[in-house]
């Protein structure tokens, strides 16, 4: 299965394992609750979906890389405790917690979760010391003499031995007591992510034009060379922060992420083009709706690898239009339930500045909560710091009456929703000139089904085309995506 099935199959069971019946008992008794183990290729994103997971469910996650541990620091330290049997005083050996349960427990007091998931990375990848240990957590779920707490699902994932030479294989005892889930590298499933997760334009644009370059493992005479996806991310993050600070990404860097001699020199070289193109085509002045006739020309001449390349930097700007309307909605709609649930308290309070001093504590508290429990995404942890901010410089006077109060506390959302209007106007603005140019330059051929697709894989796309809609989108995606013209476009993309 690939991954994006494999998360769902986890959040299922996640959902059933954590199912109660009318007495607060677990459905499924602990014993009856099967660890899932993972077993797939490296870098495919066995962890992100572990914290997607524990996200969606609102749950906690306690995630380890089991070959960093010793057998102390996984089972506890041994002491000597002084037990009296039958009138005489003997000295029995004990075991301090283990440092993974006390996490478990450490992340229920910070983050008030009381379950969650634990996962255990490179669970096959162990020392020999530490073998043992890890057949008995799968199979009893304890580590030494200390049980993982009720109501946290036990999740681990390995390598096969192709990709580390590492690995220790799993004995049919053990496997019986598992649910073994075997993942495959899927193109398709980690381009969805990558675009939710914001992926460098230039990335996924290559890896439209070259699918094959997405995970690859070779071994030759010289050793192996490989490509995964982690890496392409890894490799992702850096390109955004060197463009920022003007330091050029070169093949050297490049190969420094992609242990594949070819492909390394082959997205390098994509790289520079995809740049070079981003000023030849003045994705700016598109968006602008000032397009100068010689960019018509030169498409109509330019092979289908620059065209697919103009169509993919329209799309990456475009991207950066929907994230801010999206972001700015997601703090815009927060701070109306603020507001909305100080508007209902203030009326019956003595003091309204106290009253929202109150409520703005709770929300501290809220968010101090779930950033503990990992349940916010790296983006929604900074719009919730920016509304406490926000919020915090909005506290009415003491000596304004509830009304006052609350017309004073408005005002910053007021400008909030000022501006969210203003960048809707915007993005509806840029996404018709891109419509525009679309139309003009490449009517209804093939680039005309990739960018209307891939505004269909875009989540903030499809958010803002919800709530406000665009006719010419409906349009080409009803001409182009439905039926057997767009599995035959498709099919030629990917030979």
């Amino acid at each position: 299965m690939n991954i994006k099935q494999a998360k769902e199959e986890i959040k299922h069971t996640v959902e059933a394992y954590l199912s109660k019946d009318t007495m607060g008992e677990y459905v499924i008794p602990a014993i009856r609750q099967r660890p899932i183990l993972l077993m797939g290729p490296p870098g495919i994103g066995k962890t992100q979906i572990m914290e997607q997971v524990a996200r969606e469910c609102r749950i906690g996650l306690v995630a380890y890389t089991i070959t960093h541990h010793t057998r102390q620091s996984a089972v506890g330290l041994p002491f000597i405790r002084e037990e009296e049997y039958d009138g005489k005083t003997y000295s029995v050996t004990e075991y301090t917690m283990s440092e993974i349960i006390a996490s478990i427990y450490r992340k229920r007091k910070e983050s008030g979760l009381t379950e969650g998931i634990l996962f255990i990375d490179e669970i096959n990848c162990v020392s020999e010391t530490l073998a043992p240990t890890m057949l008995q957590f799968l199979q009893c779920k304890t580590f030494g003499n200390q049980a993982v707490p009720k109501g946290w699902v036990i999740v681990a994932a390995g390598n096969p031995p192709e990709y580390n030479k590492s690995v220790r294989d799993f004995d049919m005892v053990t496997l019986d007591r598992v649910r073994y889930m075997q993942i495959e590298a899927d193109y398709s499933v980690w381009r969805e992510y990558a675009k939710e997760n914001q992926v460098h334009g230039a990335i996924l644009s290559y890896l439209a034009l070259r699918p094959k370059n997405f995970y690859r493992v070779e071994t030759d005479v010289d050793g192996m060379k490989f490509v995964t996806a982690r890496g392409w991310e890894d490799l992702s993050s850096l390109m955004k922060v060197y463009e920022h600070r003007k330091i050029p990404v070169d093949e050297s860097v490049i190969r420094e992420y992609l242990h594949h001699e070819d492909v390394a020199e082959d997205a390098a070289s994509y790289f520079e083009l995809y740049r070079k193109y981003q000023d030849d085509y003045g994705i700016h002045d598109i968006l602008s709706g000032e397009v100068a006739p010689e960019i018509y020309a030169r498409l109509d001449a330019a092979g289908f690898d620059e065209r697919l390349c103009v169509v993919n930097l329209l799309l990456d700007a475009l991207s950066g239009y929907f994230k801010r309307t999206a972001g700015e909605k997601y703090i815009a709609d927060a701070w109306f339930a603020f507001l909305k649930n100080f508007r209902s308290r203030v009326e019956a309070e003595e003091s309204p500045k106290k009253c929202y001093e109150f409520l703005l504590a709770e929300k501290e508290a809220q968010v101090r909560r779930e950033l503990a429990g990992g349940l916010y995404t790296k983006e929604t942890a900074e719009f919730e710091r920016y509304l406490l901010k926000q919020l915090a410089e909005h506290v009415p006077a003491e000596d304004l009456s509830p009304k006052e109060s609350f017309e004073w506390a408005r005002k910053g959302f007021a400008a909030q929703t000022a501006g969210l209007e203003k960048t809707e106007h915007k993005t509806e603005e840029v996404l018709e000139y891109a419509f525009d140019f679309m139309e003009q330059a490449f009517e209804n051929g093939q680039e005309m089904v990739i960018f209307v697709t891939e505004l269909t894989l875009d989540t903030n796309a499809v958010l803002y085309l919800a709530e406000h809609g665009c006719g010419r989108y409906l349009k080409y995606k009803e001409e182009l995506l439905i039926g057997t013209k767009r599995t035959r476009l498709l099919e030629e993309l990917e030979r």
